[in-house]
């Protein structure tokens, strides 16, 4: 053979060669790049084998960081305490659960409510009703005196319905109006194994507006501390009462019966929440409280079975210084966090 024509020949087959080299390589590159989980980096490595040398691997770590959502907790998604929970002024958040009991059993319905001067009668209620609770909140203002400080407002509405009792024309037995309003302060220490992420200073309005002999309200100032970890939280909350005019105060002895504050702990896991509340009036003599248990899962799709067990005094404010037992079972849009 001529020595020309084999020099072109090695040439064209040191060509292919490489031709061949380059496809392999090319082709082991991109089922690297298909096998990468991770849509950011993926795409970041398609960049690269596309000749785009600025999608680095430091580039290609930011982009997945930007990508992947960054963990936020309970508390923080409840009050926005943290950057990536912020979601700005004026807009409505659940505050406390929203939930219907179609069912709700009372061993010990509070069929004498009334006071003063007016004749006790039996109101002939069913130890079976229904219970209603819509709360909501907003924040108010974004960072009053600094950026760790809020101010929220919220509503609580809480209805007990006699949805059964035709003799009474199945009306609403009893419903409680409770506006507040928050300064959030947030904080960040450890103590006990758990962190303090705020301080909720708060202002709270309760009524049932019901006629006299029937009417209970009262105002307090409050201040709540709240406590996380992982999927637990706390919520230490004691309160003093604003003083009344005695001769306009319908409920005197009221912190007698629901005390000076309350304590809520909450625990996520999976599907299901679960919370305790508990109220006392510390007292060594005459003591007395509540306890309160609810547990949520997941239902269809947003929707969630509830069930509410209570246990002393004051489930609604008509019945602050009636002692029952009841169970409820229902639907929740929302749980305490």
């Amino acid at each position: 053979m001529n020595p020309d024509k084999r020099r072109v020949s090695g040439t064209v087959v040191l060509l292919m060669w490489g031709s061949l080299q380059a496809y392999a390589t090319q082709a082991a590159n991109l089922e690297t790049c298909s096998a990468i989980r991770q849509d950011a980096q993926r795409l970041a490595c398609y960049d690269l084998l596309a000749g785009r040398p600025e999608e680095t691997p430091r580039a290609m770590e930011q982009q997945q960081a930007a990508a992947e959502p960054v963990a936020v907790s309970a508390l923080s998604r409840h009050w926005e305490l943290d950057n990536e929970a912020k979601q700005g002024s004026f807009l409505l958040k659940p505050h406390h659960p929203n939930f219907f009991l179609p069912v709700k059993y009372s061993d010990s319905p509070n069929n004498t409510p009334l006071q003063g001067s007016l004749l006790q009668s039996d109101q002939g209620l069913d130890p079976v009703e229904a219970k209603l609770q819509l709360s909501f909140k907003a924040k108010a203002v974004e960072g009053v005196f600094n950026d760790n400080v809020d101010l929220w407002v919220g509503f609580t509405g809480t209805s007990y319905w006699q949805a059964y009792n035709s003799s009474i024309s199945a009306s609403f037995r009893e419903t409680n109006y409770e506006p507040e309003a928050m300064l959030v302060f947030r904080t960040d220490y450890n103590i006990a194994g758990l962190r303090g992420r705020f301080v909720n200073l708060g202002l709270v309005h309760q009524s049932n507006g019901r006629p006299e002999g029937l009417s209970r309200s009262w105002n307090r100032v409050y201040a709540q501390f709240g406590f996380e970890r992982g999927n637990f939280a706390l919520l230490v909350r004691p309160w003093v009462r604003i003083p009344e005019d005695a001769a306009d105060d319908d409920n005197p002895d009221i912190e007698d019966y629901l005390g000076n504050g309350d304590l809520l702990a909450t625990y996520r896991n999976g599907g299901n929440a679960y919370s305790i509340l508990l109220r006392n009036n510390l007292k060594s003599s005459s003591n007395r409280g509540a306890v309160q248990v609810d547990w949520s899962f997941l239902l269809n799709g947003r929707l969630r079975g509830y069930v509410q067990y209570f246990n002393g005094y004051g489930e609604s404010l008509i019945d602050y210084n009636h002692s029952q037992q009841s169970l409820g079972i229902g639907v929740s849009r929302t749980d305490w966090m």
